[in-house]
This record gives structure tokens, C-alpha cells and sequence, in this order.
């Protein structure tokens, strides 16, 4: 990987942050884009320069289609080339009951979970596809299984993750880029703040394993679909959630 260029989504906390230190260690060039504003980026940059990683952290806004083509032109401005690897980490919640949920909860949320996944891996796979060599992997859910009552618009756009990555995969196969999601189940992040005891106690007797994931269990599953081991791996998804979802 260390004559790679990897584009990173989201990576100020939580599993894009293990992500990031993940990919530090291949040598690689790597970009994150972040919506965390400055201070996220700050961040994100302290972690590149303190893995001396050849990398820039840049703001980006998930919601806007013109922020996309500035990331992917400040990018082939910096880099003078396109990513050679894409993984679609970042994203946003904006829970409500369906009868309640308001039109910008569902626009928002479909537009930064699954929108912006399409125009930066359409904008990708073009150089990929010059390359013949690509790697495109999109961070789902476990509700794109099983869904979440308060989170139609979460696990809509998360299902549609993996329906795209299926299709996607199909198209770019013969130019040997593959193209695979992961499905994180509950996982230790700041992501379930929102729960009290009593529900994080009836999520963990749900789990055979009887525990929250870590963060790190999902880096290592990046960590492989980019490597080479993987190579004969597209239009898959990788279910990492303690048994909570057998299929």
C-alpha cells in the first residue's frame, strides 16, 4: 500500500478515527475529508503528522455536492492523481419516529449516508478504472439488516449502502476493483451516548457475545479489504456484530 493514495470520510471520532491510525500504518498517501469544522481537522491533522503519514485533513460537507467536487479537485491539485483507494466512512443521524420525522431529517440523512457515497465513488472509479486497480469500501450498519424503530431514514440509506456496493462491485469488477461494505453492529462509540443502562443492558443480552464491538474490530476489516488478501472479495458484506445478525 505505500504507493497508494487513500481518501478517507470522516475520521475526528469514533470508528473513522481507528480507521485512521489503521491506515497510518500502511505508509500510504492518506486525505480525510471531515464535516467536524476546524477543530476536527486540527485533530485529524495532529494524527497524520504524529504517524509522519504523507496526508492532508480537509473540510468537506457532506450535504453539498459542490463540496464534493472541491475535495476531489483539491485533491488532484495536492496529489496530482485521484485516490487509489475510497472508504466511505462518514456519517450523520437524525432519529425520529416516522410519524414525526420531518422532511429535512430524511433528506439530510439520505443525502450524507448514501448521496455522497455515490458522487465520490463515481468520481473515484473513473481513475480507478484507468488504473485497473481500486478498492471502494463503505462503512453500512446493522440496521440495514434489521432496521431500528426512530431510524427509517438511517437504515434506509444504510441498506441502500450495501445495495449500491453490490452493484457498483458488478460494474468494476473486470478492471480489477472490488467493491465491499461492512456492517458494523453496536459498537463502543460516542455514537451510543444516547443510551441509558437499562437499554444498552437489553442490547447486550440481544449479542451471543454479550458485548459491545470495538472500534478497532472494524479498522481490522478495512485493514483487510484493502489488502491483497482480499483481492477476490467484491460485492461482499462483512457483518461485524457479536452474532447479533446471523444470516
Amino acid at each position: 500500500m505505500s504507493e497508494k493514495l487513500i481518501l478517507l470520510t470522516g475520521a475526528s471520532r469514533g470508528i473513522g478515527q481507528a480507521i485512521l491510525h489503521k491506515l497510518c500504518q500502511t505508509k500510504a498517501g492518506v486525505i480525510v475529508a471531515t464535516a467536524t469544522g476546524e477543530t476536527g481537522q486540527k485533530a485529524i491533522q495532529e494524527i497524520l503528522d504524529q504517524h509522519k503519514t504523507q496526508g492532508i485533513a480537509l473540510l468537506w460537507n457532506a450535504l453539498s455536492q459542490d463540496s464534493h467536487i472541491q475535495l476531489l479537485e483539491t485533491v488532484k491539485a495536492t496529489f496530482d492523481r485521484m485516490p487509489d483507494v475510497l472508504i466511505n466512512n462518514a456519517g450523520i443521524t437524525r432519529d425520529n419516529l416516522l410519524l414525526r420525522m420531518k422532511p429535512g431529517e430524511w433528506n439530510d440523512v439520505i443525502q450524507a449516508n448514501l448521496t455522497a457515497i455515490f458522487h465520490l465513488s463515481q468520481a473515484c472509479t473513473k481513475g480507478m478504472i484507468r488504473k485497473r486497480w481500486g478498492r471502494i469500501i463503505n462503512i453500512s450498519s446493522v440496521v440495514a439488516r434489521i432496521g431500528n424503530a426512530g431510524q427509517a431514514n438511517y437504515a434506509a440509506a444504510k441498506a441502500g449502502v450495501v445495495g449500491f456496493s453490490k452493484s457498483l462491485a458488478a460494474e468494476v469488477a473486470s478492471r480489477n476493483i472490488t467493491v465491499n461494505c461492512i456492517c458494523p453492529g453496536f459498537i463502543e462509540t460516542d455514537m451510543l451516548n444516547f443510551m441509558n443502562e437499562e437499554q444498552r443492558k437489553q442490547v447486550l443480552q440481544k449479542i451471543p457475545m454479550g458485548r459491545l464491538g470495538s472500534a478497532s474490530d472494524i479498522a481490522h476489516a478495512v485493514e483487510f479489504l484493502m489488502s491483497q488478501q482480499s483481492a477476490y472479495m467484491t460485492g461482499t458484506c462483512l457483518d461485524i456484530n457479536g452474532g447479533l445478525v446471523m444470516l
